[in-house]
């Protein structure tokens, strides 16, 4: 069963939500993260990312910038910018982009199901980014930004959120990327007692992003019972702050690599190489989106080509037999050395949102080889975190992202 329940969240005054909602904190780099908080001093980045309050040669990951992290947000809660609801309680929140909406509930998951593995997840974490968000998390006593968890649909989860969006809104919104977002809150109990018991129904909830956020939360709470002579399992450190969205509503983009090294192989050579395994089709300047699953787009030159991998690369495997994985053991490991594309540097990777023309400008600049993904399917996702195993990094690129600051959950 899934342990999901409601909490007091704490959460932007109505007139100043648009203002404060913000990305997720890793889009950004140190630099860019400065230019949004210049230009939007009430951008909940300067939260996430407090470094952008203090001077340009700070070291990001030092004490001070976690204590300025902290200080920022009681600030704001302490002007008024954030209130907290006085019972806890559920929300809804539903994001829309380019005609399609995805409707997720806000509520609290349980460090317990995801130490036991009823919370799956499908990536591996790093772990100079897991302390990061766990020095972030401490320091704050809060979870700032919501991990994005899915769940197999449900008919009657779905149809009840349905009933709920038929009422007055507590948020919408468009950013300035052009994704609508929606917020309902559910303070009624009969709704709440309800939503607890449907999500108690449901085996297993996935991590379909934010993989090191859901780490951190859960190591702080672990560090907390610890340090808790009182520890009853009740507190509220015992749970994370998350969206949960049906599988069916949630689109994943392709994530698209770059080798900016050839390891010395000519584009001939390398022709030669994979021919025995892929069937090679040029098409010219004409840009090539895979149309599915086993083809890849390449692109070298100012000339691309339609890749289309044999049967027999094809085995059953719910890993191996991921075109990432594809492309990772029959082209980039054995013909580029590319072993470990988490710690290589010949290595990009372009999420499939910025466009085919990113990769070509990528490969042009470095004179490498682009590759274009047909995306990872949710049902891919689903099938490799219920075998407990594990995707190749930069398997999947999740839109729209979440907005940080809606939601805060103190503990």
């Amino acid at each position: 069963m899934s342990i999901i329940r409601p909490f007091q969240g704490i959460r932007p005054r109505q007139d100043l939500a648009s203002s404060i909602a913000a990305l997720p904190y890793d889009v950004y780099n140190s630099e860019e993260a400065r230019r949004i908080v210049r230009a939007n001093p009430l951008s909940f980045l300067k939260i996430d990312r407090a470094e952008t309050l203090l001077p340009e040669d700070t070291d990001v990951y030092s004490p001070e910038v976690y204590r300025t992290a902290r200080n920022t947000l009681d600030a704001m809660i302490e002007d008024g910018s954030f209130l907290q609801d006085a019972t806890a309680c559920y929300y809804i929140y539903a994001l829309t982009m380019n005609g399609r909406t995805q409707t997720g509930l806000v509520g609290c998951a349980s460090i317990d199901d995801y130490v036991n593995g009823v919370i799956l997840k499908h990536e591996n974490t790093l772990e100079a980014k897991e302390q990061d968000r766990i020095c972030h998390v401490d320091a704050c006593s809060a979870q700032t930004g919501p991990i994005f968890l899915a769940y197999r649909p449900s008919r009657t989860i779905r149809d009840l959120l349905e009933e709920v969006r038929q009422t007055s809104t507590l948020y919408d919104f468009t950013s300035d990327d052009g994704i609508r977002h929606q917020v309902w809150k559910i303070a009624d109990r009969a709704y709440i007692d309800k939503i607890s018991h449907l999500f108690a129904k449901i085996p297993h909830l996935y991590i379909a992003d934010g993989h090191h956020r859901a780490a951190s939360a859960v190591k702080v709470g672990l560090k907390r019972r610890a340090e808790d002579a009182g520890f009853s399992g009740k507190e509220e450190y015992n749970y994370f702050l998350s969206v949960l969205f049906s599988a069916d509503e949630l689109h994943i983009y392709d994530y698209n690599r770059v080798v900016i090294d050839r390891n010395g192989c000519t584009f001939e050579k390398f022709l030669d190489k994979i021919e025995d395994r892929f069937q090679i089709e040029k098409l010219g300047a004409q840009a090539c989106h895979p149309a599915k699953k086993g083809e890849f787009g390449m692109y070298s030159g100012g000339v691309w080509y339609r890749l289309r991998a044999g049967q027999k690369l094809f085995a059953g495997d719910p890993v191996r037999d991921l075109d990432v994985s594809v492309l990772q053991d029959q082209i980039l490991a054995p013909v580029f050395g590319i072993q470990d594309p988490k710690t290589d540097s010949r290595i990009r990777f372009i999420g499939g949102i910025r466009g085919l023309g990113a990769l070509e400008e990528a490969a042009d600049s470095s004179g490498g080889i682009a590759f274009s993904m047909y995306p990872t399917s949710m049902e891919e996702l689903l099938a490799v975190a219920d075998a407990g195993r594990l995707m190749p990094p930069k398997s999947t690129w999740f839109e729209p992202k979440l907005r940080s600051g809606l939601f805060i959950h103190r503990f």
